[in-house]
Order: C-alpha cells, then sequence, then structure tokens
C-alpha cells in the first residue's frame, strides 16, 4: 500500500462578523488532499492517536495550572495573526488544551517553519505566570516524543476581523526529541480551563463555540469554526456538558448507550459511567481521529456490527481489526451513539474508512488502550465530521446536528 504524506486539513478565516460583545464568526476548513482516499492518511493519523491519548491520560495527573495541555495530532489548524502588526500563522485547532503555544523566533530544534517574532510585536510582553506555573521560569512541555521548553508570553491576538488583546500564550524556546509531528507554527487550545481560548474570550464570545468539521467524501474539503452566541444554530439539540475535576480541560459527556443498527448493544453500566475520582466518562476530543471505546464496550459494538454485516470474511488492516470487501455502504448498519437528552446517528462516512488499494471498508473504531485510558471513551473528529458541534461552557452544554461542513 502507497504511503501519503500526512494529512492536514487548514481552516482560513473568513471575516463574516465585525467585532462586537457576544459577536460571531465563521473560521472555514479546507482539506489540502481532496483527490485522495482518506485511507492512508486517516491510517497514518490514527497511529498517533495512542500518544494523544496518553496526552490525555497527563491531564489526570498534571495540574492544568502546568500548562501541560499539548496536542498529539494536529489534524486542523486555523489561520490566525499573533502580535502588532499581525504575523499571520496556522495553529492546530484542540478542543482539549487550554494553554496555547507557538514557536518564537530562535528557537532551537523547532520544526522548519516560519516562527512568530516577539521583537517584531509593539503589544508582546511577558504574562504574570504565576497563576500558570509554580515559577516563572521556562515551562517544560511535552509532545508525543518531542519536549520543549516556553515561557509564557502575552499578545494581541486576530481572528478575522476581531481582535483578542493580551491573550496569553507559551512562546516556544527550544525543542528535544523527535518533533516531525509537531504543529509547526503552533496550537490554538479550545480546552475549557482558564488558559483556554473560550475562558480568555468570556466576554467577547460568552464561552460558546461551534465547529464543523469538513467530510473526506466532500469535493472542497471545507468546514468551520464559529465563536460566540450570533449565528449558532437555534434548534440544535444538546446534551448536558459534565465537568471531572480530575480532568478539568475536557469536554465530557454522558453516553448512555450505542445502537448497531436497531439494535441495542449490551453495555455494563461501568462501561460508560462518568466517574470524578477515575477520570472515566466519555468526551468529545477533535483531536483524536478514530473513536475510541473502553474495551469491553468497543468489541460489543465489533460483534454486533460484524453480525449485522453478515458472513464475510474478516481482516485486519492498519490497526483496524473489522475489515471487510466492501459490497456496499446501504449494507452496513448505521451506528448510533446515545446520549443523555438526545441521539447521534452516524452515517456510513462516519462509521467506514475505505482503502484507497483495494475494495476493503474498515470499521472506523478502536478500543481504548489498556494504560490509564482504559477507562475513557473518546468520540473523536472522523465521528465528528459534517456534525456541527456546539460548545456552551456557562450553559454547560455540547450539542451535535448534521450539517454539510462545506
Amino acid at each position: 500500500m502507497a504511503t501519503l504524506t500526512p494529512l492536514f486539513l487548514f481552516l482560513s478565516l473568513l471575516p463574516l462578523f465585525s467585532s462586537a460583545s457576544a459577536s460571531s464568526k465563521d473560521i472555514s476548513i479546507l482539506h489540502l488532499h481532496s483527490n485522495r482516499s482518506p485511507f492512508d492518511t486517516i491510517t497514518a493519523m490514527a497511529a498517533n492517536d495512542e500518544a494523544r491519548l496518553s496526552y490525555l491520560s497527563s491531564l489526570a495527573v498534571i495540574p492544568v495550572a502546568s500548562g501541560q495541555q499539548i496536542t498529539q495530532t494536529a489534524n486542523y489548524v486555523l489561520r490566525a495573526k499573533l502580535g502588532s502588526p499581525g504575523q499571520q500563522l496556522l495553529l492546530a485547532l484542540d478542543t482539549s488544551s487550554d494553554l496555547s503555544w507557538v514557536p518564537c523566533a530562535g528557537c532551537a530544534g523547532c520544526p522548519a517553519a516560519t516562527p512568530f517574532t516577539p521583537s517584531a510585536s509593539s503589544s508582546f510582553a511577558s504574562a504574570d505566570c504565576t497563576a500558570i506555573a509554580a515559577a516563572c521560569a521556562p515551562i517544560n512541555q511535552t509532545y508525543g516524543s518531542a519536549s520543549f521548553l516556553a515561557t509564557i508570553s502575552k499578545d494581541t491576538l486576530s481572528l478575522a476581523n476581531d481582535s483578542i488583546p493580551g491573550f496569553t500564550f507559551a512562546c516556544v524556546n527550544s525543542v528535544s526529541g523527535v518533533n516531525s509531528a509537531m504543529p509547526k507554527q503552533g496550537l490554538l487550545g479550545l480546552g475549557r480551563g482558564f488558559n483556554g481560548l473560550p475562558a480568555q474570550t468570556q466576554a467577547q464570545y460568552s464561552g460558546v463555540f461551534s465547529y464543523c468539521l469538513p467530510s473526506f467524501k466532500s469535493y472542497y474539503f471545507s468546514g468551520s469554526l464559529r465563536l460566540g452566541k450570533t449565528g449558532q444554530p437555534k434548534s440544535i439539540r444538546t446534551t448536558p456538558l459534565l465537568k471531572n475535576p480530575r480532568r478539568p480541560s475536557l469536554y465530557y459527556v454522558n453516553l448512555t448507550g450505542i445502537s448497531v443498527g436497531k439494535t441495542a448493544v449490551k453495555a455494563a453500566p461501568e462501561w460508560l459511567a462518568f466517574d470524578p475520582a477515575s477520570g472515566a466518562g466519555t468526551i468529545v476530543d477533535s483531536g483524536t481521529v478514530i473513536t475510541r471505546l473502553v474495551r469491553p464496550l468497543y468489541e460489543a459494538v465489533r460483534d454486533e456490527f460484524r453480525r449485522q454485516v453478515g458472513a464475510v470474511e474478516w481482516s485486519t488492516l492498519g490497526g483496524y481489526d473489522t475489515c471487510f470487501a466492501t459490497p456496499t455502504e446501504k449494507e452496513s448498519p448505521t451506528v448510533v451513539f446515545h446520549f443523555e437528552g438526545m441521539d447521534l446517528v452516524l452515517p456510513a462516512e462516519n462509521t467506514l474508512i475505505h482503502s484507497s488499494a483495494t475494495p476493503i471498508a474498515c470499521l472506523a473504531m478502536a478500543a481504548s488502550p489498556d494504560n490509564v485510558n482504559s477507562v475513557l471513551n473518546v468520540i473523536a473528529n472522523l465521528q465528528q465530521q459534517n456534525v456541527r458541534v456546539l460548545i456552551d461552557t456557562v450553559a454547560n452544554r455540547v450539542g451535535f446536528a448534521r450539517e454539510l461542513c462545506n
């Protein structure tokens, strides 16, 4: 099977609304590989999910204030400007990270890209880091197989026509280890901690944002990020947003069950339970590629899926254990996630991925790893594509609505 370059989805800002209190804007997402099958690139991206889940587990033992909110997979980035005058950057979008970070000029070992130059910005300043780290010395961050030192800083962040003065972020000074998977120009944290974008822009956007990730089948492969109350779907169905003090940066929801076709999968309560003591439960995450379910729950879903597909020869491919020769997508059962107060129906494009080399389809889900994350269910970005995901950190709700993300 041919190896394709890793897949990156880029967001270019559309200045649809002017700066205002509780304003709204759409930030479009453009896919760079619209002429390629997603299987090889998704498989390569999903290989980083183990590291991603290891990062999520670190949130259980490292306080949010330490600034350890570093994503492990950069599947989507947004175009932003930092500084005065603004320096354009492509920042990875991550709903499970709080502290944003960018490589700064002079960074030793940073990936090859145009870094942010603090000396060229008239609004750049050191931030009060005492609330973030125990001391104002450079803080140590980890990213997959790499680690880096950064100083807490602040500057003006520009998104479309809006400006966010005094935005707190980490200025990366040096990187060690393997940096090939790092976002070249940094990360924008949309996590729910006090350093995340929602908290820092509470007065401007009221703690509300939504995003719609494009399908790999979309010709234009573009979607949008929307900030603020204005322009959000009015009829969207929602489920309560839960807060887990063990992992306070993450967006937890109450997953009550899963159906395959018309059959409700039998699930023990502990497979779905929200437990603040252990960090168990279900989260919505933009950085993980394929949905991970606690092992017994995944096996129950997988076995029911296989039963309904029928007597076919099952194979493994690229880490997926439920692959089969593609008859037609219509013959595959629909998977439904049942949340408290609403259901999310996954069509075939959110359930299966297809090989570019052979007519093979695979169930795009996997078991959670056998480590501290064995208790965590992750609703990942492949299952969120062509879905408007609304997060309201003030009203404590998460919404899902089908939408063509163009």
